[in-house]
């Protein structure tokens, strides 16, 4: 049995020694906290995404239990986004969107990412110095993802405030200590600004998706619960795992000069190591799924209601998947990792992802090539499925 909660400290420095010894030790371990099944090796995780006997609504408690009678706020903004909806909303839902982060459409967006990527480097770089995560890597991905929605510039710190609370809500199985009430208070400040922006984009749309949603016909209309599960996703989906794509990755090559180096050599296979990247320091390490039904996964007899959780970025170095999976390897063929997820519930956005990260590195190491480390040791945020930095000093 294990208590993931008991390692939380080694789980965010260094989450691949434990990651190894579940592997090593079967294909399904129960944890006390949290309280569900760890599915660790990569085939099983795959598994696990795509078999529709397992979903993502809260609802079904454990032991197959009927939903409660009341929910507080935190709990009901859950089970309104996409991350927590079962088929035949999640696919209405996902569809009216989707448009907006197809490969193509990404495409169009490149010229942007790099203007935005080149002007935030300008800024910092008389400097001598940069804090890659709020100089570079929450910058970009935000205003990316702000501008796409038709947010305006000058209110991009209340995003942040708001979306970094929610990412904790949404994913986070711990939540610590006298959080609720604050996360409840940016979830209410926030549904009213989105509301406001709903009503204005109804009166006078613009060209971005929010007036794309809000003033759609009537076979597609949405209600107001419905769009606001939908943009904060986007807007949290949207650049968190980007910020810690960009701040994991450049941290990954100050620690492999040698991988570094091929980059810088050969630039044009920056895309391509991206994945690489996305494998060997997974941005999301943990995906959550409930069984619907009495069944067997990896193994192992679950019962409806049970947590099943897939462990990403242990399934990312798994040697039965992937040679030398401790060594970061910018020569690999096909990178199937599984760091957006797979089946039904593959990351939204995985292709803007990709294209920011290879732009964002693209413009690092070509504007800053001789970028150092400026600290003694990594700081990493306090989170168990959301793996990033809380900051990363550069010199140059």
């Amino acid at each position: 049995m294990t208590d993931v909660s008991a390692l939380q400290e080694e789980l965010w420095e260094d989450p691949y020694p434990l990651y190894r010894l579940l592997r090593e030790g079967g294909r399904a371990h129960w944890s006390e906290r949290p309280r569900g099944w760890l599915i660790p090796r990569h085939a099983d995780v795959v598994a696990v995404l795509r078999d529709p006997r397992l979903g993502v609504d809260r609802r079904l408690r454990p032991g197959g239990q009927c939903p409660r009678d009341s929910a507080s706020i935190l709990e009901e903004q859950r089970e309104r986004t996409l991350f927590f909806m079962d088929p035949p909303d999640h696919g209405r839902l996902r569809n009216r969107v989707h448009h907006a982060f197809t490969p193509r459409r990404v495409e169009e967006l490149r010229p942007r990412i790099r203007a935005i990527a080149e002007e935030l480097l300008t800024a910092v770089e008389a400097r001598g110095r940069l804090e890659l995560i709020s100089d570079f890597a929450y910058p970009l991905p935000v205003r990316v993802i702000a501008e796409l929605l038709g947010i305006p510039a000058h209110d991009l710190h209340l995003l942040r405030r708001w979306s970094d609370d929610l990412a904790v809500l949404l994913v986070e199985p711990f939540k610590g200590e006298g959080a609720e009430e604050r996360r409840e208070t940016s979830l209410t400040e926030m549904r009213a600004y989105f509301e406001d922006v709903f009503a204005n984009r109804r009166k006078a749309p613009r060209d971005d998706l929010v007036s794309g949603l809000v003033c759609a016909g009537p076979e597609d209309a949405l209600t107001d619960d419905e769009l606001f599960g939908l943009v904060s996703l986007i807007l949290v989906a949207g650049h968190e795992t980007t910020t810690n794509l960009i701040g994991n990755s450049v941290l990954a090559l100050l620690r492999n000069p040698e991988a570094r180096r091929f980059l810088a050599a050969e630039p044009s296979r920056i895309p391509r190591a991206v994945d690489e990247l996305l494998r060997y320091e997974s941005p999301v390490q943990v995906a959550q799924r409930i069984a619907q039904q009495d069944c067997e996964v990896a193994g192992q007899r679950v019962q409806r209601g049970d947590r099943l959780y897939a462990l990403l970025g242990c399934a990312n170095r798994d040697p039965e998947a992937f040679p030398e999976p401790d060594r970061l390897d910018f020569r690999r063929g096909d990178v199937r990792h599984v760091a957006f997820g797979s089946g039904l519930h593959v990351c939204l956005g995985a292709s803007l992802a990709r294209l920011e990260g290879a732009v964002a590195l693209e413009t690092l190491m070509r504007r800053l090539p001789a970028f150092k480390a400026d600290f003694e040791k990594p700081v990493w945020r306090r989170r168990l499925v959301l793996r990033g930095l809380e900051a990363l000093p550069l010199r140059f």
